[in-house]
C-alpha cells in the first residue's frame, strides 16, 4: 500500500480516532478545525489522496460517508531503535505498538527503543523506550532539549541539543562519549523527548 505524506497521515490518524470514538464520520469543518486549516480545499485534497491510496472510502462532497479501510493499531507506534552511543539508521515503519491509553500524551507521539548508554546520566538506559513528538519549529528549539536527531550520512541519535549560530552540538549524558559537533544544515531534529518508559519485568 502506498505510503502517506505527513499531512495525510495526520488526517488519517485523526479520522480513525474520531470514527472509533463517535461511531460516525466528522464534517469537513471539524476536520479543518482539527488540522488548524482555514480552507476546505486542503482537507478535500488529503481525503482524495487517502481514497486513492486505499486508506478510506468516501463519496466526494459528502464527508459523513467516510469509512476507514485500514484498522489502526492501538497505542503509540514503536518505530524502531535509536542510538544512545553511536549512530543508527532510522526507521519510519511501526514495528510494534505500546498501549499507553492511561497516559496523557500529545498527538503524533511515537516511541523508539534506546540502544546504548550515552544518556545514562539523564536516567535513560539501554533498552528503555523514549516517547517523542515531532518538532514543528526546530530553529526555536530550546538549548538543552533531549532530541532524536538525524545527522546527514550517518543516522539518528538521542542527545541533548545545543545550537550556536550555524553550529549544532549534540551532547551525550555520559562522560565516556564525546559530543557531536556539526553544521546545523546537516542535522534534522526528528522529535523532542516527552517521556521515558522502562519495563522492569
Amino acid at each position: 500500500m502506498e505510503r502517506l505524506t505527513e499531512a495525510q497521515e495526520e488526517l488519517y490518524q485523526w479520522l480513525a480516532d474520531y470514527i472509533r470514538a463517535h461511531q460516525h464520520s466528522p464534517s469537513i469543518r471539524q476536520m479543518m478545525q482539527a488540522m488548524n486549516l482555514k480552507s476546505p480545499a486542503p482537507i478535500q485534497s488529503r481525503l482524495e489522496h487517502l481514497r486513492t491510496k486505499g486508506y478510506i472510502e468516501w463519496t466526494e462532497g459528502k464527508a459523513r460517508t467516510i469509512r476507514v479501510l485500514r484498522p489502526v493499531a492501538a497505542g503509540v507506534p514503536i518505530l524502531g531503535t535509536i542510538a544512545a552511543g553511536g549512530l543508527i539508521e532510522p526507521f519510519t515503519d511501526a514495528v510494534d505498538h505500546l498501549d499507553v491509553s492511561n497516559l496523557a500524551l500529545p498527538p503524533q507521539t511515537y516511541a523508539l527503543r534506546v540502544a546504548g548508554d550515552s544518556m545514562i546520566e539523564d536516567l535513560i538506559a539501554d533498552g528503555d523506550l523514549v516517547f517523542l513528538r515531532p518538532v514543528a519549529e526546530p530553529e526555536h528549539l530550546k538549548n538543552g532539549t533531549i532530541v532524536a536527531a538525524r545527522v546527514d550520512g550517518h543516522g539518528t541519535t538521542l542527545k541533548r541539543f545545543y545550537r550556536s549560530g550555524d553550529r549544532v552540538t549534540l551532547k551525550p549524558a555520559n562522560r565516556k562519549y564525546n559530543p557531536i559537533e556539526i553544521n546545523a544544515v546537516q542535522v534534522q531534529v526528528q522529535g523532542s523527548l516527552i517521556a521515558v518508559w522502562r519495563d522492569y519485568i
